[in-house]
């Protein structure tokens, strides 16, 4: 491919790219308007994330097999149609389960989509120093779109209304469906096996019952026997999952290649920044919308400090790669997200933005470094041939980990807000005529991000005492689940350290040597 196609194709790829980012990001700030018009609750809103992310994560092992059987362009032009009638289904639902139904389907296209434009990028560069500045150039493209996520969303949701952030999606379809036919190259692994149908399935079912279970245990209990047994059975399908592709002649995912500690170390500090930094873009504007009460412009606007510094640090990553290895590059972008949590969950009980703006501005800084870094050393360690498959790993855990930390995580903030709230309502019980039973009617809702709607339900005579309770109690629960996430991310660069201590001993080895043959 001459170089002017390829960097076509790198634009077009890193586009469908960013396309998804932009849509992944841009619900987080519509949430509330959402849960307001559908009367939704805190599980309602969780599917209309988790449904998506389900699907995603569990159709991209499949895609990336597809991408490499029947070739990229082809899966890119079909993700392409998949995800844009998707979108308009979700722009057109008048109900929860309608969107959560749309959006189940939109994640099936995203994984298409994004796939095949990822395997599109590793295929069309062969040279190691094209290739870095063409994962840069697409790191870039991410962070862009992650920077304008947040304001985009709350600009389209408060002057046209949420649908139209599902709507827009299809003229932008169009665009990138010419762009694909004109600068994409037909590609594809002329050594793909058949489908792995058996282990798509129990992969996909795997996780379906994990979130299902992280979802429903804050209504019934964790005890719950119907908990248990959707945890069990997630369990069963992972094992199984795993005899499947130990069995298969050319698996979705070749075990074998776990037994390289750089892979297993680079897809852990992916897991980790994905949990712990990239889930805080869904669940921070809930926070600035319910707990600071900001408009849904106002919250988008106040994502930026998070968006800038993930736009900057990837180049500032570029710099400090001469100087630092990667598994200290990973543990220094992780120890940045665990510090910036730990701000941040200090800043969200000030009820004040602007500790809260540069807490999340750390957070962000190291979610910039670990975005492109955590890619490029995992397609590092799997054969070009198979990129198909390398980007599925990649990004299955990728959005594996923040399906499940969205789940956990939101479970979490629910249970204490609950907590917090019911606490502060038995000690104004006496003094206020406040009905202490009233926690388990109003949370679900303010945690939803629909403060207003739930105050609507209650005596006009009570909400100047119970709203200022409400946005307290969202905001010790919304510090709690900080903490965890910081704690993950700590723990995570330690493990990290641990996994990769010999790519960083070898690589010490090659910086003493050199100056030796000189």
């Amino acid at each position: 491919m001459s170089g002017m196609n390829s960097r076509a194709a790198l634009l077009t790829a890193s586009g469908a790219c960013a396309l998804i980012v932009l849509d992944t990001n841009i619900v987080a700030v519509t949430l509330p308007r959402i849960a307001s018009d559908l009367h939704a609750t805190f599980s309602d809103i969780e599917w209309v994330v988790s449904a998506y992310m389900l699907t995603f994560a569990g159709g991209l092992l499949p895609a990336g097999s597809l991408a490499d059987k029947f070739g990229r362009k082809r899966m890119l032009l079909t993700g392409l149609a998949v995800f844009m009638l998707a979108s308009l289904g979700c722009g057109l639902a008048g109900s929860s389960l309608a969107l959560n139904l749309a959006r189940a389907v939109k994640g099936v296209g995203a994984a298409m989509l994004l796939t095949s434009a990822l395997a599109t990028i590793a295929h069309a560069f062969h040279d190691e120093r094209e290739r870095a500045r063409a994962w840069a150039f697409w790191g870039a493209c991410m962070g862009v779109a992650m920077l304008v996520a947040p304001g985009l969303g709350g600009v389209i949701s408060q002057a046209l209304g949420w649908r139209w952030v599902f709507l827009l999606n299809l003229p932008v379809g169009i665009l990138l469906g010419a762009m694909v036919l004109r600068h994409i190259a037909e590609s594809r692994d002329t050594g793909a096996a058949r489908i792995d149908l058996w282990g798509g399935l129990c992969f996909c079912g795997s996780l379906f019952l994990m979130i299902w279970a992280l979802i429903e245990a804050n209504r019934i209990g964790w005890g719950d026997m119907h908990t248990q047994m959707r945890l069990a059975g997630g369990a069963v399908l992972f094992a199984l999952f795993i005899g499947v592709e130990r069995i298969q002649r050319r698996p979705m995912v070749d075990l074998a290649l776990f037994r390289n500690p750089r892979l297993i170390g680079a897809l852990l500090g992916m897991a980790a920044y994905a949990a712990c930094a990239q889930v805080m873009m869904t669940l921070i504007p809930l926070y600035l919308q319910t707990g600071l009460g900001f408009s849904a412009i106002a919250s988008g606007a106040a994502m930026l400090p998070f968006a800038l510094t993930m736009l900057i640090f990837p180049r500032i990553g570029v710099q400090l790669s001469g100087r630092l290895d990667a598994p200290s590059m990973l543990v220094f972008g992780l120890v940045l997200v665990g510090l910036g949590n730990l701000l941040s969950a200090w800043a969200a009980v000030t009820m004040s933005y602007l500790p809260f703006a540069l807490a999340i501005a750390v957070t962000g800084s190291g979610a910039g470094l670990l975005n492109g870094d955590t890619q490029k050393n995992i397609m590092a360690c799997i054969p070009r041939e198979r990129s198909g498959m390398a980007s599925g790993i990649s990004t299955t855990t990728r959005f594996s980990a923040i399906v499940l930390s969205f789940g956990l995580l939101g479970g979490l903030l629910a249970y204490h807000t609950e907590a917090a709230f019911d606490t502060a309502l038995h000690a104004h019980a006496q003094s206020a005529g406040v009905m202490p039973g009233m926690a388990a009617h109003i949370i679900p809702r303010v945690v939803a991000g629909d403060l207003h709607g739930a105050m609507a339900d209650v005596p006009a005579s009570l909400r100047s005492v119970l709203e200022p309770l409400a946005r307290t109690a969202f905001a010790d629960g919304f510090a709690w689940i900080l903490c965890v996430a910081a704690g993950v991310a700590l723990l995570s660069a330690v493990l990290v350290r641990l996994l990769m201590k010999d790519e960083a001993a070898a690589h010490q080895a090659v910086r003493v040597e050199v100056p030796a043959r000189r």
